[in-house]
C-alpha cells in the first residue's frame, strides 16, 4: 500500500467543487435511466480476508459500467443550443459507451475520439449505440486533439471522462446508493484513474462518515492520477498496455477537480501487478460467478493480494464488465495474457 498523501477534511474543497448538494440533485435527474445496482455479500472474500466484505454491482448497470451515471448526468444538464451542435469526447471505452447511451437517448449526435490502445470490442460498442468514433494516436492526450478540433470548428460541446463537475456528481451517485444499502462502513474501494468516480464517491460518503476509509486501486503500468500525487500537481505519465485498459490514461495537466478532491478525500492508494489484475478476474468469474473487466476486478485483486490493512465492513465497488470475451476465456483458464 502506498500513502502519497493524507487525506483532508471535505471542508478543504474550493466552493465550486462538486457537492454533496449537486449529487444528490444529479441523483433525481438520472434515476429514470439508470439503474440502482445491487450489493450482496461475498462470504468468499470475507473468509479469506477476515472483513466483512460487501460488492457492489455496478457492473450490472446498463452499458456494462458506472460510466453512464456521469455521462447521462452531464448530457441531460446540456443546453438546447448544446444539443443541437452535438457533443465530443475522448475516452477508453466505458466512458463513450455511457455517452453514447445517453446521447442517443436525447438525440444528440455523439463523437467519441479513442486512442489507438483502446481493445477493439470496446470500439464496437461505442458504435454499436449510434456514436461516431475517431481513432488517434496512441494515447489520450493525443485523441484529445481530436475532440479539440471538433470543439474548436464545429461548436461541439466536450463532456470529458472525469474532470467536469457534471460527471462527478453523476459517479457520486454510486456512494449515495452504497450508503444507502449499507451503515457503519469502514472502508470503500474505488478504482482510481482520473478521478471522476472517485472523487464523487468520496464526496458522498464523506459527507455522511468522514471516518470511513476511501482507498483508490490502480495499476503499476501507468497510473497518472497516483504519481501525481506524489509530484504533488497533474503531471504526465507514460500510457502502457495493461489488463485495466478502463484506468489508462492521464489526469490533464490542467485539471480542475478531480486531482484536488483526491488529494483532499481520498486515504490511501493501492497498485496492482498485471498478474494480481488477472487473479481479481478469475476470483470473480470463478468464486464470485461475476464476469469483470480488469478495472472493475481491482478491489478484489487488492484484498486477494492482501494489501488492504483491516478491511473491516468493506465494499468493494465492481465498476465495469466489457472486456474482451476470447480474452477472459484465456485469463480464467490460466493463462496469462501478455498485452
Amino acid at each position: 500500500m502506498t500513502r502519497p498523501h493524507q487525506a483532508s477534511s471535505p471542508t478543504a474543497l474550493q466552493p465550486h467543487h462538486p457537492s454533496l448538494s449537486d449529487i444528490l440533485h444529479a441523483q433525481g435527474r438520472i434515476a429514470p435511466h439508470v439503474l440502482q445496482t445491487p450489493m450482496r455479500h461475498s462470504r468468499a472474500l470475507s473468509e479469506k480476508t477476515g472483513g466483512d466484505i460487501y460488492l457492489k454491482m455496478e457492473h450490472r448497470q446498463h452499458t456494462g459500467s458506472f460510466k453512464l451515471r456521469g455521462a447521462t448526468n452531464a448530457v441531460l444538464a446540456l443546453t438546447q443550443e448544446q444539443k443541437a451542435k452535438g457533443i465530443a469526447a475522448v475516452s477508453t471505452g466505458n466512458h463513450g459507451r455511457g455517452l453514447a447511451f445517453a446521447a442517443q437517448k436525447a438525440g444528440v449526435r455523439c463523437v467519441v475520439a479513442m486512442s489507438e490502445l483502446v481493445p477493439q470490442n470496446k470500439r464496437d460498442g461505442i458504435a454499436a449505440l449510434g456514436a461516431e468514433v475517431v481513432i488517434q494516436g496512441r494515447s489520450q492526450d493525443e485523441a484529445q486533439q481530436a475532440v479539440d478540433r471538433m470543439v474548436a470548428e464545429e461548436g461541439m460541446t466536450t463532456i470529458p471522462p472525469f474532470d467536469h463537475a457534471d460527471v462527478i456528481a453523476g459517479q457520486g451517485t454510486l456512494g449515495l446508493e452504497i450508503l444507502q444499502d449499507l451503515a457503519d462502513i469502514d472502508t470503500v474501494l474505488v478504482q482510481l484513474s482520473g478521478g471522476g468516480l472517485i472523487s464523487g464517491v468520496a464526496a458522498a460518503i464523506k459527507a455522511a462518515s468522514p471516518r470511513t476509509r476511501i482507498i483508490g486501486i490502480s495499476m503499476q503500468r501507468g497510473a497518472a492520477m497516483h504519481a501525481s500525487l506524489e509530484a504533488g500537481k497533474p503531471v504526465r505519465v507514460e500510457e502502457l498496455p495493461t489488463l485495466a485498459d478502463s484506468l489508462g490514461g492521464g489526469i490533464g495537466l490542467s485539471n480542475r477537480y478531480t486531482f484536488a478532491m483526491t488529494q483532499a478525500l481520498v486515504d490511501d492508494v493501492i497498485l496492482l501487478s498485471e498478474e494480481e489484475i488477472a487473479e481479481g478476474i478469475r476470483h470473480a468469474y470463478w468464486q464470485e460467478e461475476e464476469i469483470l473487466e480488469g478495472a472493475g476486478a481491482v478491489g478484489l485483486s487488492a484484498l486477494l493480494g492482501r494489501k488492504v490493512e483491516s478491511p473491516g465492513r468493506c465494499v468493494v465497488i465492481l465498476s465495469g464488465r466489457n472486456i474482451d470475451m476470447a480474452m477472459h476465456h484465456k485469463l480464467i483458464s490460466g493463462e496469462m495474457v501478455t498485452l
